[in-house]
Parts: structure tokens; C-alpha cells; sequence
């Protein structure tokens, strides 16, 4: 088992995030097509032999928000708990169960909250601080939103989620103890890149330059396989024993 990870995963493709709004409290259903892609994105990166191990995830926290719980549905990760948002009498999400992560919905990943400019596009914005004589450059790592968060707000519920994470399911984790060590996240864009950030230490009002397309996985784990010394994971690399014992099987 490798070191500890955290799987970051923004929900899919809402018409919202196609024309560039701002969605945090609002909640907008995934398009026909972000599900297609989940679903692609679950067959492609779920599994033993892929990035996304079910059976090593120790946790799953997903947002209040239906488009990113219903992100974590599609992606068919064999959960043995039953989905928190459906009715109690609701079936099993499955029978084939591969994980036995619990399933935890959390504020500290709701969405940035945008305030006066939820379901406005950057341009808008923009626009109405210059009329209003507040300047055209507004940016929201630094300036935050008008009656929503600012970087400090974002800043403190995501460290304390951090902090907590590492305690509860990294610490003492690392080498091959056989316990599930990974966590998945599923959240939504502007969130997901803060909290990449601020696991590295790096403050938000420098502007992370981080980009997470709707429907995408992000990797973030350890270097030196120690716990303080957390990295952002830019590639891992192809499960080799399993190709091997495919080709094995094939030679027999």
C-alpha cells in the first residue's frame, strides 16, 4: 500500500459551470452529459488496478450539494454504506461492495460562498465593482465576495478539516500496515483548488493557479513518506504487479 492519499474530485458538468456562474448555495443538477462523464471517469480511475483503490479509502466526505453527491454515486465506488441523502427504506447502493469507507457530509466542503455574486459570471462582476468605484481587478483569492467568504473564512474551515484528516486517518499510516489509508473528497471547483492549496501551506490570497475542470480527480499525498511533509501528487505511476500477472496468466 502506498502512502497516505486524498483524492480531490470535483462534481460534474452543471449548466452552470458551462457558462462560467458562480455556484455555491444554488444547487443545479449535473447535465445529461457531466453524468456521461462521471461514469467514464469511475470506469476509468475506480478500480484495483487504477488510481482510485476502493478497498484503501479510510473515509469519503462529500458536500451538502446534490451535483456532487450525486458525482459520488456515479462513480461507482461499491460503497457499503447506504447514501446519507436517501430515504432510509432506499435499497442497498449496491451488492457488490468494495469499500466500507463511511460516508460523511460536511460543510467544510460546500462551496466558496459567493455571497452578491452567486449564479454572476467574473465579467459581471467585475463590471458592477468598477460602476460602484471598487476597480475592475477583482480577484477572489484575494477580495473575496461581497456578503460571502473571504480568503481568511475559506482559509480557517479548510485547515481545520485538514488537521482533522490527517489525525483521524493518515497519521501513523504510512509503510504496509494493511489498514485503508486514502480519502476522497467530493466537492466543487473553487473549494477543491483552496484546499490543494492550503495543503501545501500556500496562501490563498497569492492566488493558488490551480485549475480543476468539472468532473476532474486530483491527487495530493506526502513526500519522504512523512506526514509534514505534504505534496500535491502531479503523476503516479502504472500498477505494475497487476500487469504483470495478466501477462503471466496469458503466458499459462
Amino acid at each position: 500500500m502506498s502512502d497516505p492519499r486524498v483524492f480531490i474530485v470535483r462534481h460534474g458538468e452543471t449548466e452552470w459551470s458551462l457558462n462560467g456562474r458562480h455556484t455555491g448555495i444554488s444547487d443545479i443538477p449535473l447535465t445529461g452529459n457531466g453524468e456521461k462523464r462521471i461514469r467514464a471517469t469511475g470506469k476509468a480511475l475506480v478500480g484495483n488496478d487504477r488510481l482510485i483503490v476502493p478497498g484503501n479509502l479510510a473515509h469519503i466526505y462529500v458536500s451538502p450539494r446534490t451535483r456532487a453527491q450525486r458525482t459520488l454515486e456515479l462513480l461507482n465506488l461499491g460503497c457499503r454504506d447506504r447514501y446519507p441523502w436517501h430515504d432510509p427504506s432506499h435499497p442497498n447502493p449496491t451488492e457488490d461492495i468494495k469499500t466500507h469507507a463511511p460516508i460523511e457530509i460536511t460543510e467544510a466542503i460546500r462551496e466558496w460562498d459567493y455571497g452578491d455574486y452567486e449564479g454572476r459570471i467574473t465579467k459581471e462582476i467585475k463590471e458592477d465593482r468598477k460602476k460602484r468605484g471598487l476597480g475592475a481587478d477583482w480577484d477572489i483569492w484575494r477580495d473575496g465576495c461581497e456578503g460571502g467568504e473571504s480568503p481568511e473564512d475559506v482559509t480557517n474551515r479548510l485547515d481545520a478539516l485538514i488537521k482533522e484528516l490527517r489525525e483521524k486517518y493518515h497519521r501513523g499510516r504510512f509503510g504496509k500496515d494493511g489498514r485503508p489509508n486514502d480519502v476522497l473528497i467530493v466537492a466543487h471547483g473553487h473549494i477543491l483548488r483552496s484546499f490543494a492549496a492550503r495543503w501545501v501551506g500556500k496562501k490563498l490570497e497569492e492566488n493558488p493557479s490551480l485549475i480543476l475542470e468539472a468532473g476532474g480527480v486530483g491527487t495530493l499525498s506526502y513526500e519522504h513518506h512523512s506526514i509534514d511533509e505534504p505534496a500535491i501528487l502531479l503523476g503516479g505511476a502504472f500498477v505494475v504487479d497487476v500487469v504483470e500477472k495478466e501477462h503471466e496468466e496469458k503466458k499459462s
